[in-house]
C-alpha cells in the first residue's frame, strides 16, 4: 500500500518556457515576482497586496484575511513567488511613469463572482501615431492571451474618429476560480512602449467545497476537455509522446514545498503537475506550524497526508528519547489500540496505522512526547458511486404495478429518483416507493395510470441513467375492420366492422364528422357498426374514420367514387394537325374529364413525355392537360400521343404537330474555277428545307483579312451555281451562301476555302542549250517578264522527239532553279525542247527551242583557271587551315591527277575533293612539312593541260645562335650575334634586344626591329652590371626563346663616389572614419532595400552590420557588400518585422567608428 501522500505519476512532465523578455530594472534574484507597478504583491503565496509599501517575508504565515480564504484557487505557474525589494519598487515606479507615453485610459484592477462577467478597458491616444498601434494582453508574465479567446475570453477593439482614440476590450465571461491572478497590457507602436499590470480577484458564489484530493485539486486541465479554451496556461506547454516506464517512487509535494526556499515554489510546480500553486500555498500554510527546534522529536509528521476511502494509512515519527512515552489523538482524543489503530514501535521511529479509512477519518491528527506535540491532517477521498446495471425501457397497462430496478457500485449508496427531471419523494400517500437490497435500487408505482407516462432517471455521484415508462389502455381487438372500397357513380356504399368490446364510436369523413341525412345513416347493433351512403355522388368520396369511444385506436378506410376518362379534341380540327414556327413556344392544352381524374401521359415514338422543368413537358391538371415546348425545334415535328387511364378505365388520342423552320445552312462551297477577277462557285442544297421549299439563295463574299461581308446578289439565285466577278487579283477571298424559304433565311454557311484571283504569267525566256552529252542534255532559261500576284512557283520542261507530237515532261516534280538536265535519251537523236512557268493559277505559254537538238557529245579541251592569288607563294602559318579552289573546264568529264614535288599526295595528311567544274585542296592544320610545289593535270581524252602551286608554311624562328659583349666602354656596351639556324621558313625581319639589371634580373626593351646583327647599347647606369638577350623575328612573329651573353657586362665607376640620398618612409595609417553616412530610409514591403555607406582607414577596417545592435551574421534575407570603401546592405523584399536601427560598425588597429540610421517597412494596401 503506497503511502497517502504519494501519488502516482504517469505523465510526461513538459520542459518549463522561456521567460517573456523583462523589462529594465526586473527583479534579478531567482524566485522572485517581476513587480509591474509599485505596491504590487510582496508575499510568497497570497493575493496581490491592496495597501502601498506592505512587505511580508517568503514562507511566512499568512494575515487574517488569508486565514480566511476559500479554498485553493489555481493559478498558473508562471507567476513566481518571492520578495522584491523595495529600493527597486522606486526604480519600477519611475520606469513606468517615463514609459507611459500611449495609454490614455488604463485598465484597472477589479473582483468578480463565480460564473458573473467582468471587462477591462484599455484606451490609446491616436493623434500623433499613422496606424494602429498594437496591444497584448497576458496573464502572469508569459502567457499571451490572445490564443485563449473562446467561450470565456474575448478581445474587442473600437476606433472614435472624433476623439481619435482606440478602445480595447478584454472581457471575461463566466468566470471561474482559476482565472484569479495579476494581468498585463502591453501597447507598442514603432519604438514606443506602454504596459499596464491589473489584478483579478474570484470570490466564490457558494459555501464551502466539499474535501478534496490535494494533488488533483491542483493538476492542470488537458487539451480537448470542455474547459479548453479557458485561461489556463497549460496549453501552451509542449505535448510529448507518453512512454512506458518503470514505476517511480511517489514524492511528497507537501514536503517538498514546507522544505523548499520560495524561489524554488514555481520550479516544483511545474515539476509535479501543480498549476493552482498559490492555493496549494494558502492551504500549507493553514497546516504549517512554526517549527522549533524540539527536544523530543527527531523527525515530526508530515504536514497533511491523504488517502482513498477504505484505504490505510500510515503516520511515522523519531523520538530524539526512545523512552518518553508517545499518546496519539484524533480531534483531541486519544486513539486507543485496536483493528483500525494499530501501533508499532521501531527504533525510535512510532509509527500508527488505520485501517480501513472512512469518511470520519478526515480530520486533525496529533501526537505527544512529553510536553511536545506535532500535529498533520488526513485528507480522506471517497470514490464515485457508478451505475453499474442501467434502468431498462418498461411499458405497462394502467393499473399494473410497475417495477424500475438499477444496480449501483456500494451497498447502501445514496441514490435519487427523477420523473421528467424532477426528483421523487416518497410518502406515505404516495404510490411511489423506493425498496434497497443491497446494491439493487427499485422503484415502485403502484396502479400506475396513463399520466404515469414519462422519463424516469436514477443519478449518483459517480453516474445517472434514465429509461421511458409508458402506460396504456388495455387492447381493443377489431374483429372485423373497415375495407377500402371504390364505388362507380351513382352506386351504393356500405363501410362496416366489428371490434371486440360493445361500446358506442364516432364516424368522422376527412376529420370532420359525419352528420346523418336522407342519403346516409350509421347503424350500432351490438358490436358491429355500419355505414350506409345510397346513391354515391363525386362528393362522397373522402377518408372515412371510425373511432371507438375511450380508446385512441382508429378504423380507417378509403372511399373511392370513379367515373371513366374523356379526351375533347374538337378545337384542332379534322386531322388533329398543330403547325407551329421553329423558335416560338407551343402551349396545347387538351380539356379532359373523368373520376378520379385521370393520370395524362403524353408520349412520342413510344417514348414518355415527363412533366418537369425540361423544354418539352407535360402539365397536368384535374380538367386539362397540356403539352409545353418552350423553344420549338425541327426535330420535334412527328405524332404525339395522350393516354388516360383512372380506375374506371381509359382513352387515347393522337395528335400531329408540324413545325416549319429556316431552312439548314447549305454545305460550305466549293470554288471550281478561279481567274483573274472571277470564280465559279458552287454547293449543294441544305439537307433539311425547314419544312418548307426552298425558294433561292443569297451570295456573299468577304476578304480573307476582314470580317466585312458583302452581298453579291439581291434577287434569289434558283440555282446551285454562281460567278463572283470584279474582284482583285492577288486577294484572298472567302464565300458563303444563304438559303432561303417561306419562312425565312437560314443561317449562313462555312465559309469556302480561301482562294486568290489569280493570273498564269508570261512564257519564260532566253532558252537555251547549256551542255549535251551522248544521253543527257542540259537546258537553261531566264524566268519570265511577268510574274503576276500568284507568283513562281517552279517549271515544266518537256520534250518530244524529231517528227512526233508527243510532248514528254522531263521533270517529276516542279523545277525551282533555271536549268535542267534532260536524261535518258537515245544517242544521235533530234529532240525539240519547251519550258512552261507555273504558280497557282496554272501552267503559262510555252517557250520553244527554235531549232532540234541533236544527242551526241561534243569534246571540250581542258582548261585550268588559276585564281590570282594562286599564281604567286602561297604563304599560310602552322596550324590554320588550307583550302584551295581550283575550277577547271573540259568535256567529257576529265581525270584530274594531283601530285606535291614529283610525287603522288598522301591522302592521309590532304584531302582532294573533286568535282565536274573544281577540285579541291583541303588541309585542317597546316604543317611545316606540307610545304612544296603542287601539280594539278586535267586530262580529256588525248588532251592535257597541267598548273603548278606554290604552298609555303611559316613558323616562328629560333633564337640567335650565340651573342657576344664585343667592348664596353664609359656608359656604352657594343654587342654583336650570328642569326638563328631556324628561320621558320621564311626570311628574319629583325631582332629584338634586352637588358637586365643583375641585382634585379628584371628584363627591359631596348632595340626592337633591329635588322643588323651587331648594336651598341648607350646611356647604361654607372656602377650597374647587366646582361643581354637577343629575340629573333620574322613575319610570325618573336621567337619562343631568346639567347642570352655568358658574361655580365659591369659599367665602371668613374671619379667621386656617389652617395644614394636617405629617405623615411610616410606614415599612411589611419583610423577608420566614415566619409558617407547613412540615412534614414523608408521602404516598400516586397521590394528590396539597400543601405549604403562609405568609410576610409589604413589598415583596411572590418566593416559589421548590426540591427538593434544585434549582429547580422549567417543570414539569407541579408546580403553584405563591400568595394573601394563603399559599404552597402541589401535587405531582400522586407517585411514590417525588419524595421528597425541598423549600424554599420568599421574596426581597425587604430580604433572602431559606428554610425546608425533607421529603416521603416511601409506595407501597401492591395
Amino acid at each position: 500500500m503506497p503511502e497517502p501522500t504519494k501519488k502516482e505519476e504517469n505523465e510526461v512532465l513538459a520542459p518549463a518556457p522561456a521567460p517573456a523578455p523583462e523589462e529594465p530594472n526586473k527583479e534579478k534574484e531567482a524566485g522572485t515576482a517581476p513587480a509591474k507597478e509599485p505596491n504590487k504583491e510582496k508575499e510568497a503565496g497570497t493575493a496581490p497586496a491592496k495597501e502601498p509599501n506592505k512587505e511580508k517575508e517568503a514562507g511566512t504565515s499568512p494575515g487574517k484575511d488569508e486565514e480566511d480564504a476559500s479554498p485553493p484557487v489555481a493559478l498558473p505557474p508562471e507567476w513566481s513567488i518571492g520578495e522584491s525589494p523595495a529600493g527597486e519598487e522606486q526604480d519600477k515606479q519611475n520606469a513606468n511613469s517615463q514609459l507611459s507615453t500611449l495609454f490614455v485610459e488604463k485598465p484597472q484592477g477589479g473582483s468578480v463572482k463565480v460564473g458573473e462577467n467582468i471587462t477591462f478597458i484599455a484606451k490609446v491616444q491616436a493623434e500623433d501615431l499613422l496606424r494602429k498601434p498594437t496591444i497584448k494582453w497576458f496573464k502572469g508574465k508569459w502567457m499571451d492571451l490572445a490564443s485563449k479567446a473562446g467561450k470565456h475570453l474575448q478581445l474587442k477593439e473600437t476606433f472614435e474618429r472624433h476623439s481619435r482614440v482606440y478602445t480595447f476590450e478584454m472581457q471575461i465571461i463566466k468566470a471561474k476560480e482559476n482565472y484569479a491572478g495579476n494581468y498585463r497590457c502591453e501597447v507598442t507602436y514603432k519604438d514606443k512602449f506602454d504596459s499596464c499590470s491589473f489584478d483579478l480577484e474570484v470570490h466564490e458564489s457558494t459555501g464551502t467545497t466539499p474535501n478534496i484530493d490535494i494533488r488533483s485539486a491542483f493538476k492542470r486541465s488537458g487539451e480537448g476537455q470542455d474547459d479548453a479554451g479557458e485561461l489556463d496556461f497549460s496549453g501552451l506547454l509542449k505535448r510529448r509522446e507518453v512512454k512506458q516506464q518503470e514505476e517511480q517512487p511517489e514524492v511528497d509535494v507537501w514536503e517538498l514545498l514546507k522544505n523548499a526556499k520560495p524561489s524554488e515554489y514555481e520550479k516544483i510546480a511545474f515539476q509535479y503537475g501543480i498549476t493552482d500553486l498559490r492555493g496549494m500555498l494558502k492551504r500549507l500554510k493553514r497546516m504549517r506550524r512554526v517549527e522549533k527546534k524540539s527536544a523530543a522529536f527527531a523527525r515530526i509528521l508530515d504536514p497533511a497526508y491523504q488517502v482513498d476511502k477504505g484505504g490505510r494509512v500510515r503516520f511515522v515519527v523519531e523520538l530524539a528519547d526512545p523512552k518518553l512515552e508517545v499518546k496519539w489523538y484524533k480531534n483531541g482524543q486519544e486513539i486507543r489500540p485496536s483493528t483500525k489503530y494499530i501501533f508499532e514501535h521501531k527504533g525510535c521511529e512510532r509509527i500508527m496505522f488505520i485501517n480501513n479509512c472512512v469518511l470520519t477519518d478526515d480530520s486533525e491528527y496529533y501526537v505527544t512526547a512529553g510536553d511536545e506535540k506535532c500535529s498533520t491532517e488526513l485528507f480522506v477521498r471517497e470514490p464515485p458511486v457508478m451505475v453499474t446495471k442501467q434502468l431498462e425501457d418498461t411499458k405497462a397497462y394502467c393499473g399494473e404495478r410497475v417495477e424500475l430496478e438499477c444496480e449501483v457500485s456500494e451497498d447502501d449508496a445514496n441514490v435519487k429518483w427523477f420523473k421528467n427531471g424532477e426528483e421523487i419523494i416518497p410518502g406515505p400517500k404516495s404510490r411511489y416507493h423506493i425498496k434497497v437490497e443491497g446494491k439493487k435500487h427499485i422503484l415502485v408505482i403502484e396502479g400506475a395510470t396513463k399520466a404515469d407516462t414519462a422519463e424516469y432517471s436514477v443519478m449518483t455521484t459517480g453516474g445517472q441513467s434514465s429509461a421511458k415508462l409508458s402506460v396504456d389502455l388495455k387492447p381493443l381487438k377489431i374483429l372485423t375492420p373497415l375495407t377500402d372500397q371504390t364505388v362507380n357513380l351513382g352506386k351504393e356504399i356500405c363501410l362496416k366492422c366489428e371490434v371486440s368490446e360493445n361500446i358506442t364510436g364516432k364516424w368522422t369523413k376527412n376529420g370532420l364528422p359525419v352528420q346523418e341525412s336522407d342519403r346516409l345513416k350509421i347503424v350500432h347493433k351490438g358490436r358491429i357498426h355500419k355505414l350506409v351512403i345510397a346513391n354515391a355522388l363525386v362528393e362522397d368520396e373522402g377518408d372515412y374514420v371510425f373511432t371507438p369511444d375511450a380508446y385512441s385506436v382508429t378504423l380507417p378506410a378509403k372511399v373511392h367514387v370513379i367515373d371513366p376518362p374523356k379526351i375533347n379534341l374538337d378545337g384542332l380540327g379534322d386531322d388533329n394537325t398543330v403547325t407551329v414556327i421553329a423558335g416560338n413556344k407551343l402551349r396545347l392544352e387538351i380539356p379532359i374529364s373523368g373520376e378520379p381524374p385521370p393520370k395524362a401521359i403524353w408520349s412520342r415514338a413510344d417514348k414518355a413525355i415527363m412533366e418537369g422543368s425540361g423544354r418539352i413537358r407535360a402539365e397536368n391538371y384535374p380538367d386539362s392537360t397540356t403539352l409545353v415546348i418552350d423553344i420549338a425545334e425541327k426535330d420535334d415535328s412527328g405524332v404525339y400521343h395522350i393516354n388516360l387511364k383512372n380506375e374506371a378505365g381509359e382513352a387515347h388520342a393522337s395528335i400531329k404537330i408540324k413545325v416549319v423552320d429556316i431552312p439548314d445552312p447549305p454545305v460550305a462551297p466549293n470554288v471550281t474555277d478561279v481567274g483573274d477577277d472571277w470564280c465559279v462557285v458552287t454547293w449543294e442544297p441544305p439537307v433539311y428545307d425547314g419544312g418548307s421549299p426552298i425558294l433561292g439563295y443569297f451570295i456573299e463574299r468577304k476578304k480573307k483579312q476582314s470580317s466585312r461581308w458583302m452581298r453579291l446578289n439581291f434577287d434569289l439565285c434558283k440555282e446551285t451555281i454562281f460567278e463572283p466577278k470584279k474582284m482583285i487579283e492577288g486577294v484572298a477571298y472567302e464565300v458563303r451562301i444563304f438559303a432561303v424559304n417561306a419562312v425565312g433565311i437560314s443561317k449562313p454557311s462555312m465559309p469556302s476555302k480561301p482562294f486568290v484571283p489569280l493570273a498564269v504569267t508570261s512564257p519564260p525566256t532566253l532558252l537555251t542549250v547549256d551542255s549535251v552529252t551522248d544521253t543527257t542534255v542540259t537546258m537553261k532559261w531566264r524566268p519570265p517578264d511577268q510574274i503576276g500576284a500568284a507568283g513562281l512557283d517552279g517549271y515544266v520542261l518537256e520534250y518530244c522527239f524529231e517528227g512526233t507530237d508527243d510532248w514528254i515532261v522531263a521533270n517529276t516534280e516542279l523545277i525551282e532553279k533555271t536549268k535542267f538536265t534532260i536524261t535518258g535519251l537515245p544517242t544521235d537523236s533530234r529532240i525539240f525542247v519547251r519550258v512552261k512557268a507555273v504558280n497557282a493559277a496554272g501552267a503559262s505559254e510555252p517557250k520553244y527551242y527554235s531549232q532540234p537538238i541533236l544527242v551526241k557529245e561534243i569534246i571540250e579541251p581542258p582548261k585550268i583557271r588559276i585564281p590570282r592569288h594562286l599564281k604567286q607563294t602561297y604563304i599560310r602559318r602552322v596550324g590554320e587551315a588550307i583550302n584551295l579552289v581550283i575550277p577547271f573546264q573540259g568535256k567529257p568529264r576529265p581525270e584530274l591527277i594531283w601530285t606535291k614535288d614529283g610525287a603522288p599526295i598522301d591522302k592521309n595528311q590532304i584531302n582532294i575533293r573533286n568535282s565536274e567544274t573544281d577540285t579541291i585542296v583541303f588541309i585542317r592544320k597546316a604543317e611545316r612539312s606540307h610545304s612544296g610545289k603542287y601539280d594539278l593535270q586535267v586530262k580529256v581524252e588525248k588532251f592535257v593541260e597541267t598548273a603548278s602551286i606554290d604552298i609555303r608554311v611559316i613558323d616562328r624562328p629560333g633564337p640567335p645562335q650565340l651573342v657576344k659583349i664585343e667592348d664596353v666602354w664609359g656608359e656604352n656596351v657594343a654587342l654583336s650575334w650570328t642569326p638563328p639556324r631556324d628561320d621558320g621558313n621564311t626570311a628574319i625581319t629583325g631582332y629584338t634586344i634586352q637588358k637586365a639589371d643583375k641585382k634585379s634580373m628584371e628584363w627591359f626593351t631596348v632595340i626592337e626591329h633591329y635588322h643588323r646583327t651587331s648594336a651598341t647599347i648607350t646611356e647604361l647606369v654607372i656602377g650597374n652590371e647587366y646582361y643581354f638577350r637577343v629575340f629573333a623575328e620574322n613575319m610570325c612573329g618573336l621567337s619562343e626563346d631568346a639567347t642570352m651573353t655568358k658574361e655580365s657586362a659591369v659599367i665602371a665607376k668613374d671619379g667621386k663616389i656617389y652617395k644614394n640620398p636617405v629617405y623615411e618612409d610616410f606614415d599612411f595609417t589611419e583610423a577608420p572614419m566614415f566619409t558617407q553616412p547613412l540615412v534614414n530610409t523608408y521602404a516598400v514591403a516586397g521590394y528590396n532595400a539597400t543601405l549604403n555607406c562609405s568609410v576610409r582607414g589604413n589598415p583596411k577596417p572590418k566593416i559589421t552590420w548590426m540591427k538593434n545592435k544585434v549582429a547580422i551574421k549567417d543570414d539569407p534575407r541579408y546580403r553584405m557588400f563591400s568595394n573601394q570603401g563603399v559599404c552597402t546592405l541589401e535587405i531582400r523584399k522586407p517585411s514590417p518585422y525588419d524595421g528597425g536601427t541598423y549600424c554599420c560598425q568599421a574596426v581597425n588597429d587604430l580604433g572602431t567608428v559606428e554610425i546608425e540610421c533607421k529603416l521603416e517597412v511601409k506595407v501597401v494596401a492591395q
